[in-house]
């Protein structure tokens, strides 16, 4: 069998950025111990398949669109959720799609209970500030700029900034910091960052 360290899992199909994820999850989060309600945004298989199975977790996938594991169409900008209805949300590469993201960021914030937290990622740079140009519509050019046919921004370190302005309290942890070991073992790139974020007040 061929050995893909960086790529695919030939059992699971993960990607590297999946299984960065998981092992945050595990050590980073309550997901896998305690009762929780949790908003997965436009969900990968790879990992909603297992979620839905969780005896701690009421799953509640969303999409724009209408696929496994998905128990509603909605779109993040405006999503129609209650208020403080979640204790958890998980928005992966998710945001650089979405031409209003500072919208889709106060809808996570909105519909999480205090105390709740949302853990997010996307492409990001953080030598640079967030390159966006509502101008830029050619999928060539959007390749070129943003680094994919249908992203619509390049982020930079200011997306904390966002995040922030959006009324949460911001952790940011880097890839780079995930221990040699553990990179080793299950096949990690170092450029998966994840931004947990608390709503405070529980």
């Amino acid at each position: 069998m061929r050995v893909r360290q960086l790529g695919y899992c030939p059992r699971c199909n993960s990607k590297a950025r999946h299984r960065r994820w998981w092992l945050f999850l595990q050590t980073e989060t309550n997901l896998f111990t305690d009762r929780l309600r949790l908003l997965h945004v436009s969900p990968n298989y790879c990992m909603s398949r297992r979620f839905i199975h969780f005896p701690n977790l009421d799953y509640v996938g969303v999409d724009l669109h209408h696929h496994r594991n998905i128990r509603a169409r909605m779109n993040l900008q405006s999503a129609g959720l209650a208020s403080d209805s979640f204790d958890a949300a998980i928005c992966m590469h998710v945001l650089e799609h979405l031409p209003d993201d500072h919208a889709a960021m106060r809808e996570l914030y909105r519909v999480l209970k205090p105390g709740g937290w949302a853990a997010i990622s996307t492409p990001i740079r953080l030598d640079q500030k967030t390159f966006e140009d509502p101008t830029i519509t050619d999928p060539r050019e959007r390749e070129r700029a943003f680094g994919e046919t249908v992203h619509v921004r390049y982020y930079g370190y200011d997306l904390q900034d966002r995040l922030e302005e959006a009324g949460f309290k911001v952790n940011l942890h880097l890839g780079k910091d995930v221990g040699v070991a553990d990179q080793l073992a299950y096949g990690l790139r170092d450029d998966e960052n994840i931004f947990l974020c608390t709503k405070e007040g529980g």
